[in-house]
């Protein structure tokens, strides 16, 4: 194949398929020929942070570049951003040629054929995405904010709520300037902690539409992100009812001064509260644009707001203003205000009431699916609003706190200049020359810092101004929380983790606009502003909120130690025991303000944390958990390598020759059975017809099945040339450390008479490779056998059991191709899925029989004592049956019952077994005869040294009449279990060693003369010869 390139820094590649060796010839489209790496570098960083292009010629510019080739082929393709995004809005994923593509040869057949197909001058395994591309060139690009008007304005007016002109100079009086001033630190300490942590957690990779809830879900999993998105969902929707009664409180008062009641205080605030939050409502389905311009001019009257206020506190104040406790700048008033009122400023409770304005730091977070580039925004924008916003709120606690005192009646006729000198003056008024003494003294003051919630109002040089500033406030506050919690709620919805909420996951408009969740937010907002009561109201989100914060600073905490190479944040300044600082401060402060509410808020989350675990829902975002859950694994794993063995700690871990697990389900089950929760399981499947490995989703299907079936097993396949060399293969290399296979588990041979002489040798080589491997092995045979792929779906077999529906019943038109799993999905009703077997179902008070007729080391004894422990098998009574003689069977019985108590093993019986010398039935013993009659030698071949080493199975006269009372001790030891164990769930049989001078159709026949004849498995087991149990305590 020859491949010629014209330029290296090519734009489109053409193919001439007139070239008989398919030679590519490389030319400029559209682009100059000084067009360097540098410039297109630039192009895509420009390309990559706008989502799309500004012109059509960049748009076409970015599709070519997808195209160029690579310096080694022509097919090959140079790093390219779109290939490691997953989708980009109006276009299709654009993907990397794959390896199949990349390593076939074209040969002189293929040459046209493949030219004509890239004649269009598009790269096997991209596809062309010129019509996507065109699409989008006519279509409205949707609304993106920088971070200016996207983060830092919308995150400082919400921070700039209704507290701080209707709640901090109350919060000054009760405590003080000092405590005021710590309660602001202490909320800036959280927040800013807080937002140290979402900006490493938003700069970690692309940042989608969800905010808290999507950085959470993506970076802790499912378990933690789905559980708070619905409390801080719930939580803004709280918050935007907290503003409007703010606003609605303002409102009132006015209309009381002008003697405009509707019907009373109360229920003023709330008709106030239900209009505004409908016009809010509006305003929000107007869409993101109309928002925007409403926040810019929110934000434009809060700076004249304060403005307004400083240049009042300067101003002289007039007699009203000093009968409402109004004197401006002194320094008697500050070291009066400075102390909390007779040292007790419920320092708690005036927390929690002021935390609700430090809330809105997440607020350009929250709609981080409608920024031009969260990564940069979100950090630069929140810790900017941040520091604004605590500089306003510390100047305005210490600006009003030294200009207004706490009490004052509002009466004129208070001032010593109009004669009231002579009572009793108490206060710092009294140098002023005003004497409000009655008032606060008996509590019934109308003004001063302590009661008056429009004190800003008052002090400002304006008051329309100040008052338009707090409408400004309240009303940028609510807006904003009104679209925050739609827009997480929707990702939340989407995600499906919760039900009957996918109702509101749907998008409306070119900036997905989640009218649903608008309407529902509206009501759940009105439901809480007809509680009409802000001081109410606001511990109950800054509980939620709290916990929000928590979680966010966990989150940065966890993802940074797990030292996952997927934890490379772009923004640096945070450090993780910071953050793990501020999870804890979070959670004690929740306790602090009101225990009751945290309490509560918390069972919430553990309810639907808990319907999460259950539900497990199949999603994978690459969470830190799951980073941990490895670096947690990689470490015991390690550490368990150093520890030597010891007999008080074996498990046997289970290599199991499954094939396809769906096609031996009782195999998988009854592994399972005695495996789950206690030791290693891996199901293995040795392809040796068909070398082609499986695909990746084949794998996960069975996997899939296995967790649908609650089997805790790994798997895992290998090509071999025969079962001997595949399993010698996956005894030598399957395993991790201690976390390596001891007992190989399959299931019998009934085929071995009418199978290949070679594939029955292999089979019972495997058995001698397994026992030279010093593993332990056990082999399961059922009446009707363990491969369902011809009886997948009868329901006629007596060993298995399906559980179908007559919907299911219509479906079964599916071939019994177990090599393709796709389908054996938990929405699809596929049979061997559902396929019930004798070990998935109760057993009652049946009997377990084990026939301990050598001793192994006690694992013949282990099994059934681990299947004890399970459910299925709790009340089913163990039966031990041991060879004795008939002179001892007394003493044979009382050692052997002593032995298992030592053991601490709960056996219902031990029988001795004392006519195992007597003869077989003749009938049984002329069936055994018969069954190993194919594989005898024939008269003529007796003496022929050529034959034995070429047919190892064969059985001579000499080596038959040899072992032939080891045959008949088998053949009447079946005849014993047979009358014993004909109602048993379960026999459990020790299996004889196979020897070297045993032709190994001779084994095969002992085995199945131990094992016919019963309706209930039978397991062959037999130990490696050491000890896995022990009664010493070391």
């Amino acid at each position: 194949m020859g491949h010629t390139l014209s330029k290296l820094n090519a734009r489109n590649i053409n193919i001439n398929p007139q070239e008989p060796q398919m030679s590519y010839t490389v030319h400029f489209e559209n682009a100059p020929s000084n067009v360097n790496r540098a410039e297109r570098a630039t192009e895509m960083r420009h390309v990559s942070k706008s989502g799309t292009t500004d012109t059509s010629e960049g748009r076409q510019g970015s599709q070519q570049d997808a195209r160029r080739p690579s310096l080694y082929s022509t097919i090959d393709v140079v790093p390219q951003l779109d290939f490691y995004a997953k989708t980009i809005v109006g276009q299709q994923r654009r993907c990397r040629p794959s390896l199949e593509v990349l390593r076939k040869s074209f040969d002189d057949g293929d040459t046209a054929s493949n030219a004509e197909g890239l004649g269009n001058g598009s790269l096997p395994g991209i596809p062309d995405v010129e019509g996507s591309v065109e699409g989008a060139k006519n279509a409205k690009p949707p609304v993106r904010f920088g971070w200016v008007t996207g983060v830092m304005v919308r995150c400082m007016l919400n921070i700039w709520g209704v507290v701080l002109f209707l709640r901090l100079p109350t919060i000054t009086s009760s405590v003080g300037i000092i405590l005021t001033w710590v309660i602001i630190l202490m909320s800036v300490v959280i927040t800013s902690v807080t937002a140290l942590s979402v900006s490493a957690i938003a700069t970690n990779g692309r940042v989608k539409s969800g905010g808290t809830y999507f950085m959470i879900s993506r970076t802790l999993g499912p378990e933690v992100g789905g559980p708070i998105g619905m409390v801080f969902s719930f939580a803004n929707a709280i918050a935007c009812s907290l503003n409007t009664v703010g606003f609605a409180e303002t409102v009132q008062k006015l209309l009381k001064e002008h003697d405009a009641i509707i019907v009373d205080d109360m229920n003023d605030v709330r008709i106030i509260g239900l209009i505004t939050v409908t016009v809010l409502l509006l305003i929000s389905m107007a869409g993101m644009e109309w928002e925007s311009k409403t926040q810019i001019i929110f934000f434009l009257v809060l700076m004249v707001t304060f403005a307004n206020y400083l240049v009042g506190t300067f101003l002289p104040p007039t007699p009203e203003k000093q009968a409402r406790g109004i004197f401006g700048y002194h320094r008697e008033i500050f070291m009066e205000n400075l102390l909390p009122e007779k040292g007790d400023g419920d320092f708690f409770n005036m927390f929690a009431i002021f935390f609700p304005s430090a809330i809105g730091i997440l607020a350009g977070a929250n709609i981080s699916g409608d920024l031009k580039d969260p990564e940069s925004a979100i950090p630069k924008g929140t810790l900017l609003a941040i520091l604004g916003t605590t500089m306003s709120y510390l100047i305005i606690s210490v600006t009003v706190g030294s200009c207004m005192i706490r009490h004052a009646t509002g009466n004129l006729n208070d001032s010593f200049s109009l004669g009231n000198g002579s009572d009793v003056c108490e206060g710092v008024a009294c140098n002023f020359g005003w004497n409000f003494t009655s008032c606060s003294h008996e509590g019934d003051c109308e003004y001063g810092l302590a009661v008056d919630t429009g004190a800003l109002t008052m002090v400002s040089g304006v008051e329309p101004i100040i008052i338009a500033g707090i409408f400004a406030a309240s009303l940028s506050s609510a807006l904003g929380f009104l679209v925050s919690a739609p827009k997480v709620f929707q990702c939340l919805c989407r995600d499906n983790i919760y039900p009957y909420i996918g109702f509101f996951a749907k998008g409306y408009g070119m900036n997905d606009e989640p009218y649903r969740g608008y309407i529902l937010v509206y009501f759940i907002a009105l439901a809480f502003i007809l509680i009409g009561d802000l001081d109410l109201v606001a511990p109950v989100i800054s509980n939620c909120f709290l916990c929000s914060y928590a979680l966010i600073n966990f989150s940065c905490f966890h993802a940074s130690i797990t030292n996952s190479p997927g934890w490379r944040p772009s923004f640096r300044y945070y450090n993780r025991w910071v953050a793990l600082f501020g999870a804890v401060v979070s959670v004690v402060v929740m306790f602090m303000l009101t225990w009751e509410a945290a309490l509560i808020t918390f069972c919430i989350l553990l309810f639907l944390f808990g319907y999460v675990i259950y539900k497990k829902p199949e999603v994978n975002w690459g969470s830190s958990v799951q980073a941990s859950t490895y670096n947690m694994a990689l470490s015991y794993s390690v550490s368990l390598s150093a520890v030597e063995d010891h007999v008080k700690n074996y498990r046997p871990q289970c290599l199991v020759l499954t094939g396809p697990p769906v096609v031996r389900p009782a195999l998988v089950d009854f592994v399972g059975s005695f495996t789950k929760n206690i030791s290693l399981m891996i199901c293995a499947d040795i392809l040796m017809e068909d070398k082609t490995a499986p695909t990746q989703r084949s794998t996960d299907n069975i996997v899939k099945w296995l967790n649908l079936r609650k089997v805790r097993s790994f798997y895992t396949v290998l090509n071999g040339d025969s079962l001997r060399e595949g399993t010698k293969t996956l005894m030598q290399s399957t395993g991790l450390g201690k976390l390596k296979p001891n007992l190989l588990v399959m299931g019998f041979k009934t085929n071995w008479r009418g199978c290949s002489p070679y594939s029955m040798e292999d089979y019972v080589n495997t058995i001698h490779d397994t026992f030279d491997a010093n593993y332990g092995i056990c082999i399961l045979r059922m009446m009707d056998g363990l491969n369902m792929t011809n009886d997948m779906f009868c329901a006629d077999n007596a060993a298995f059991k399906q559980d179908k529906s007559p919907e299911q019943q219509s479906n079964n038109d599916s071939t019994g191709d177990n090599s393709d799993l796709g389908n054996c999905q938990p929405d699809h009703h596929i049979p061997s899925c559902e396929i019930s077997t004798v070990f998935q179902t109760k057993q009652g008070k049946k009997t377990i029989d084990v026939y301990w007729i050598s001793d192994d080391g006690g694992l013949t004894l282990l099994i059934p004592y681990l299947l004890t422990r399970r459910k299925r098998w709790r009340h089913s009574k163990v039966r031990v049956f041991l060879v004795g003689q008939q002179q001892t069977i007394e003493e044979d019985r009382k050692e052997m019952v002593f032995l298992l108590q030592r053991f601490r093993l709960d056996v219902d019986d031990v029988i001795v077994i004392t006519d195992s010398e007597h003869q077989p039935m003749a009938k049984n013993l002329e069936r055994f005869e018969k069954s190993i009659a194919p594989f005898r030698l024939k008269s003529g071949e007796h003496g022929n040294d050529i034959v034995q080493p070429e047919s190892p199975w064969r059985v001579s006269d000499e080596v038959l009449e040899s072992l032939r009372m080891k045959s008949e001790r088998k053949v009447h030891l079946n005849e014993i279990i047979c009358r014993n164990s004909r109602q048993a769930a379960l026999v459990i049989v020790s299996m004889p060693v196979p020897q070297s001078d045993c032709p190994s159709s001779l084994y095969m026949a002992w085995l199945d003369a131990l094992t016919c004849g019963l309706h209930c498995p039978v397991v062959l087991i037999r130990g490696n010869q050491q000890n896995v149990l022990t009664f010493d305590c070391q």
